[in-house]
């Protein structure tokens, strides 16, 4: 049965999901964080030590300014009424990408990140203004400002991800089956399940369903 350590998670659908049900792409924004907190209390049950949500692109900039203010007062909203509760379950809050939000945003995430770092029971890698070319080409960067050499290990521990092991399972909600730009050097020997169910109809059954197949997968890892 294989080991699993490390879970990531392309949240794809909220707002097809909020258009399908509610006419509305923001309230499906608003039901996907339903869905995070179930699949946060199995990660939990499981034993799985690392989550790695995307919950914001460099390419979701894109989208109508309206949309892109609302899912950050969602974000604003569930950090400042959660982060004790998360706090209290011994999670660890950890975000990968770029933090250029608004002060205010950038003041909540470096609290939720300070409160939480010495936490042991689950690690959540929020991924926000993240795009996996980029943190690559500035770890390249640093290397090169460092003069080091340029080298798996040296890359890899340039990564925004330096602190967490690869993750063996990558899910995509939305029946989309694309990378997007997510963890792009870390997926390389990654199990990958594409769901069709949107993020908020994707629930805990869904998520059991995916590790059972998981821990039966023959991995070779370029062997026979």
């Amino acid at each position: 049965m294989n080991p699993l350590n490390h879970v990531a998670i392309i949240m794809d659908g909220n707002g097809r999901w909020g258009l399908k049900y509610k006419n509305s792409r923001n309230e499906g924004h608003r039901a996907g964080l339903d869905t995070v907190e179930k699949i946060i209390k199995e990660t939990i049950k499981q034993k799985i030590n690392y989550l790695t949500l995307y919950a914001f692109s460099t390419e979701n900039w894109n989208r109508p300014k309206k949309e892109i203010n609302y899912l950050f007062s969602l974000l604003e909203n569930f950090l400042t009424n959660k982060i004790e509760d998360l706090h209290k379950q011994n999670i660890k809050l950890n975000i990968i990408g770029v933090k250029n939000f608004s002060k205010k945003l950038n003041k909540l995430l470096n609290f939720s990140e300070k409160k939480t770092l010495k936490n042991t029971t689950l690690q959540i890698n929020l991924a926000l203004n993240y795009g996996s070319k980029l943190e690559i080409i500035n770890a390249i960067k640093k290397m090169n400002k460092n003069n080091e050499k340029i080298n798996e290990i040296n890359l890899s521990k340039y990564l925004q991800t330096n602190n967490t092991p690869d993750p063996e399972i990558l899910i995509r909600t939305g029946n989309t089956k694309r990378l997007s730009n997510f963890l792009l050097w870390q997926l390389a020997y990654t199990e990958i399940f594409f769901e069709k169910k949107l993020w908020p109809d994707f629930d805990k059954k869904d998520y059991v369903k995916v590790i059972g197949k998981f821990r039966k997968i023959k991995r070779n890892f370029g062997n026979i």
